[in-house]
C-alpha cells in the first residue's frame, strides 16, 4: 500500500503542476495567484521537480520533437543578424507550445486513461469496477484507503461499480460529483451541462453553487445540471436509448444541433463547427450514427436541409 500511496501522490502532483502551467501562462494572473504558486512550489521539493519536468515538455523536449519531424527538419533559416536567431528560437518555442496544447499535453499530464477519437475502450480498475470511455474522453484515477475517486477530465464514461459500501466510489466532473450507491451509471461532462444516467440502483449527485446542493438519482432516471441556470432537471429515460453512444450512436429528441455536433466531434479527428447561433439552436430528433461522420452529416443534410463544406480537417455546417 505505501507504493500505491506514492503513486497517487505523484498523480495528484502531476495534475497540480499541469494546472499551474496553465495559470502561469495567463497574462492577467493576479499577484495572489503568484504567491500561491510560490507556496506550492516551496511546499515539497518534488513539486519543484515535477513542475520543471512539465515545463520541459513546453520547452526543450517539445522543441526537439518538432525539430525531429521531417517536414520541419527540412526548414533552413539563414540568419543575417542577431535578431533572426532570436526570432527563430521564439518561433520554435511557440510551435512547441502550440503542439503541446494541440495534442492534449495538459490533459495527458493529468489523465490515467484516455480514449482517442475513434476509440471507446473498456478498462477494469484495481477494485474490479469497470469503466467504458466514450471517444475523446479521459479520466484520472485516485484510490486511497478511504475513498475511490475518478475525475472525468473530458467527455463521457459509463461505470459499473464493484460494490464495497465501506469504500465510497465518486466521479467528479467539473463542479459536480456523483457518488455510487452500489450501481451502474453514466456521466457526461459537456460544454453546457453535466448529465448523469443511472441504469442500476442509485447515485447521489452533488453540486457547487447550484440551487440544490444534492439530489438522489434512481435507476431509470437521468439528471442534467445546466451550468448557466445552475439548475437540475431529472427525467425518466430508457437506458438503452440514453446510452446508445456505447454502440456509436446517439438517440435524440428535440435537442439543439450544437448538442449533436458536440457528440460528433468526439469521434471526428478534425473539427466540426456550426456557422451561426440560430442554426446551432435548430432542434434535431432521431437516431444518429455519430461514430460514422459521413453518415451523420448526410442525416443532418437530409433532415435539416443544411449545407456541409469541408476545408481539410475542418467541416463547416451552414444554411
Amino acid at each position: 500500500m505505501p507504493a500505491k500511496r506514492a503513486t497517487d501522490a505523484q498523480k495528484k502532483r502531476n495534475r497540480e503542476a499541469a494546472d499551474w502551467i496553465l495559470r502561469n501562462g495567463d497574462p492577467s494572473q493576479s499577484p495572489a495567484e503568484k504567491v500561491r504558486f510560490e507556496d506550492w512550489l516551496n511546499r515539497d521539493p518534488e513539486n519543484c521537480r515535477t513542475y520543471s519536468s512539465a515545463e520541459r515538455l513546453l520547452g526543450g523536449d517539445a522543441c526537439k520533437a518538432i525539430q525531429s519531424d521531417p517536414a520541419l527538419a527540412d526548414i533552413r533559416v539563414r540568419p543575417r543578424s542577431v535578431a533572426k536567431p532570436i526570432t527563430t528560437a521564439v518561433l520554435v518555442v511557440m510551435l512547441a507550445t502550440g503542439a503541446f496544447f494541440a495534442f492534449d499535453g495538459p490533459l495527458r499530464l493529468q489523465a490515467d486513461m484516455i480514449a482517442g477519437a475513434r476509440e471507446m475502450p473498456v478498462f477494469t480498475l484495481e477494485d474490479g469496477s469497470e469503466v467504458q470511455l466514450n471517444a475523446s474522453s479521459a479520466i484520472a484515477v485516485d484510490f486511497t484507503d478511504k475513498r475511490r475517486t475518478i475525475r472525468l477530465l473530458r467527455g463521457q464514461a459509463f461505470f459499473k461499480v464493484a460494490h464495497t459500501p465501506e469504500w465510497p466510489f465518486t466521479v467528479v466532473a467539473g463542479s459536480s460529483s456523483v457518488t455510487a450507491l452500489g450501481t451502474a451509471f453514466d456521466v457526461r461532462y459537456g460544454y453546457a451541462d453535466t448529465g448523469v444516467t443511472v441504469t442500476e440502483n442509485a447515485v447521489q449527485m452533488e453540486f457547487e453553487g447550484g440551487k440544490a446542493s444534492a439530489i438522489r438519482v434512481s435507476q431509470g432516471e437521468q439528471a442534467v445540471y445546466d451550468y448557466a441556470k445552475k439548475d437540475t432537471i431529472v427525467s425518466r429515460v430508457d437506458g438503452l436509448v440514453s446510452l446508445a453512444w456505447r454502440r456509436g450512436q446517439i438517440a435524440v429528441n428535440n435537442v439543439p444541433l450544437s448538442h449533436v455536433v458536440e457528440e460528433m466531434n468526439r469521434h471526428f479527428e478534425g473539427h466540426i463547427v456550426i456557422l451561426g447561433q440560430l442554426l446551432a439552436e435548430r432542434r434535431v430528433s432521431g437516431t444518429i450514427r455519430v461514430a460514422a461522420t459521413d453518415d451523420a452529416l448526410a442525416f443532418l443534410t437530409n433532415v435539416l436541409g443544411v449545407k456541409v463544406t469541408r476545408l481539410g480537417p475542418l467541416v463547416v455546417i451552414r444554411r
